[in-house]
Formats: structure tokens, sequence, C-alpha cells
């Protein structure tokens, strides 16, 4: 395990034991009332069309981001491939699990290298000279403090999140050195003639804390606004999430099978290193969500 990782798990170690026991005492405060109540399942295989703005550093070299969905589509060998959601919810409470994976390029009009070195100039040559590698894995508790019902068939809901969001990021930029650029000074590697900047694994964890707005039209027409801030220093500086949706289903014996299409905004801060070995990035992952569910 990374020292980085190590020492991050060693900080999160006493709020990772707050949730369980916030999350184990939420279950027994209403174990009572939720004893009749069957569990609920929900499972989305969701696409994500993502922009991105913002910035990321490898081996001290940063770049500026601002692509949308169509440039990142063309120079990328994936766009928001194994993304996952997963829910399930017993009374008033429930856990979740999400999952995010992408391998993003972008084009050097979209990705502005902003501390140019002498001798050292973005490459004309790779199709993408900027690369990210992205896995989002967050999972959580749910808990409902507070429901108005409207008639037998609608109501709306408010739920608190508590949980962790783990991130695993890979940048890598592609250069072109002539002879005047002291790559292996600058940290940089060479590959086919090209000098490369590799950030390797930027991996965290950050504590997540939110609130959930659901409203149930009909039993199989719902929607929800969802919001919530973690890191706090523990992992990032700061992350955040903004995420709506409206799902429309089919009642198909006792599964209810539904599409849905939503927004989802999710951004996060994240630095270590100093000098040449600075790496991080901060950035804004941004764009509609088209799914489909599957609930039981």
């Amino acid at each position: 395990m990374p020292n980085d990782i190590r020492k991050t798990a060693s900080r999160f170690a006493p709020v990772a034991l707050t949730v369980a026991i916030l999350i184990a005492g939420q279950a027994e405060a209403v174990a009572q009332d939720t004893a009749e109540d069957p569990w609920q399942f929900s499972v989305t295989s969701y696409g994500w069309l993502t922009s991105i703005s913002g910035n990321t550093t490898a081996k001290g070299q940063t770049f500026d981001i601002n692509a949308g969905f169509f440039d990142i589509l063309r120079n990328s060998s994936s766009v928001a491939a194994f993304d996952g959601y997963f829910e399930a919810k017993k009374g008033k409470v429930g856990f979740y699990g999400d999952l995010v994976w992408s391998n993003l390029g972008f084009s050097k009009s979209a990705a502005r290298y902003r501390n140019p070195v002498p001798g050292l100039t973005v490459s004309a040559v790779a199709n993408a000279q900027l690369s990210l590698a992205t896995t989002i894995v967050e999972v959580g508790g749910i808990y409902e403090f507070s429901r108005w019902s409207h008639n037998p068939r609608s109501f709306t809901a408010v739920d608190a999140l508590l949980g962790v969001r783990y991130w695993n990021n890979s940048v890598e930029a592609m250069f072109d050195a002539n002879a005047t650029a002291n790559v292996y000074a600058l940290g940089l590697q060479r590959s086919f003639g090209l000098a490369v900047a590799r950030a390797g694994n930027l991996e965290w964890i950050d504590p997540v804390i939110g609130l959930r707005l659901r409203h149930q039209f009909t039993p199989t027409q719902t929607a929800f606004i969802r919001g919530d801030i973690g890191g706090f220093g523990l992992g990032s500086q700061l992350s955040w999430q903004a995420v709506a949706a409206y799902s429309y289903g089919w009642q198909v014996g006792h599964y209810v099978l539904a599409g849905t299409i939503g927004y989802r905004a999710l951004g996060a801060n994240y630095t270590s290193g100093s000098g040449l070995a600075t790496e991080g990035l901060d950035l804004v992952m941004h764009g509609p969500l088209i799914g489909f569910t599957v609930k039981f």
C-alpha cells in the first residue's frame, strides 16, 4: 500500500468508525418500525456524457483543461465506461454503491500547457497529448428522516447520506523534446523520442456527507435531487457533487424497468508533493446521464 494511502487511511480511521457507529445506531433505532417492510433493490447501468474543466499536474507540469464531450470522444479510448449504481433500502435505512471508470484523452485545443519549459513543447504526434484514467468508487448509508405523503401512490422524502468516496487517477502528458531540453532533470521519461510526464496513481479516500430530496409521482415515476460535499483535508482538500435525475418505468411482473435521464457534476481538488514532484488535479466533471434501471 502506498505511503500516501496508508497515511490517509490512518487519518480517516476515526471518521470511518464514527460512520459505522452512526449507521448501526440508525438501523437499531428503526428496526421495529421496519420489521415488516420488505427490502427494495435498485440497479442502474448508465452512461455519463462527460465534459471536464480545471487542471491536472504531472511531475510539476500543469495543463489547464476545458474539454467538451465531443472533443473527449474524438480523443479517448473510452468514455464513461463501466458506470453503475446500486441501492438497497428497507424502511427508513439503506445503503448504496456507485462506480465510475473512464479513460479520457484531451487534444491540444482542449488542454493548454501552463508552464512551458525551453526545448519542451506539447507533442503534435500523439492523437491525445494528455490522458486521464479515472476510477471512482463510492459506498455509503442512507437514512430517510422525513416523508410527506400526498396520496397512497405519491410522496416526497428527504434522505441523509453518509459514506466514503475512493479516487484513483492516472495522468500522462506527452511532449516533443529537442536536444536543449534536459528531460531527466525535469523528472520526465523518454519514450520513442517523446518526453513523458506521468503522475502515476493519485489515490485518496474522501468522507462524504449529503442530502437527497426524492419525489414519487407514481410507483413507476420518480425524480430526485442530491448534493454532497467531502474531503475536508482528510483526502482531497475538497470534493463535491450535485445530481438531478428523472425516471419513468414500466411494471413487468414483480420488477419495474425504467429509463433514467439526468445531469451530474462532480468536482475534486487534490495536490501532493512540491516543485517538480508536484502531482494533483483540480477538476470538475459534468454532463448528462442516460441510464437503464431495474427495481425489485
